[in-house]
């Protein structure tokens, strides 16, 4: 079921989220024990690492259940954090490959204009000229830029660079991406 007007309207006031969107979002991996005295080394999953200071409370998968940050360094393949109770080697080999998670509604906000991964999986494209062209299924990280994969049942697959000349707007609200289409991109015009 899609979620209404007034829905996306309640997600936007208290900040909740809306339905389909999730609650909480992975941080990092929880690789290996390093050392005796609890920490762990974890692979960075984040574009915000900077935010994980100690005191913050973070989230185990798979029950999320909650923990607090001791500490986190920079290490050469991650980092090694501690979590205050998981104070030893055999209490953090517990927790190898499991995620570490923050609660949606702690996100950074961020500039204008941009957008979570999560906020953009599943909205409706139209071209600017009011076509419905799919939805969005996936998001390619490029070197240059992210690509929007766009599915639609009646065709394959239309990757769509993001790139203003491309993407005309987000509507989070609607649950709609407007789109230019530019020669070459329509897999049947070719």
């Amino acid at each position: 079921m899609k979620p209404n007007h007034t829905d996306r309207q309640e997600k936007m006031i208290t900040g909740s989220p809306g339905i389909g969107e999730p609650v909480f979002l992975a941080v990092g991996l929880l690789r290996r024990p390093h050392g005796v005295h609890g920490e762990i080394l974890m692979e960075v999953l984040t574009d915000f690492p900077e935010r994980l200071e100690p005191g913050i409370r973070l989230f185990i998968s798979p029950d999320h259940h909650p923990v607090h940050l001791k500490s986190v360094r920079q290490h050469s393949k991650g980092l090694l954090v501690s979590l205050v109770e998981y104070q030893t080697q055999e209490m953090a080999g517990e927790l190898r490959n499991r995620l570490l998670m923050v609660r949606v509604d702690d996100r950074p906000p961020l500039p204008e204009g941009e957008f979570y991964h999560h906020q953009i999986l599943g909205l409706e494209v139209y071209a600017h000229s009011g076509k419905l062209l799919g939805v969005v299924s996936e998001i390619l990280e490029t070197g240059a830029n992210d690509v929007y994969v766009i599915t639609k049942e009646s065709r394959q697959d239309l990757l769509l660079p993001v790139t203003d000349e491309v993407i005309l707007d987000v509507d989070l609200e609607a649950g709609v991406l407007r789109v230019k289409l530019i020669p070459g991109l329509m897999p049947d015009e070719e």
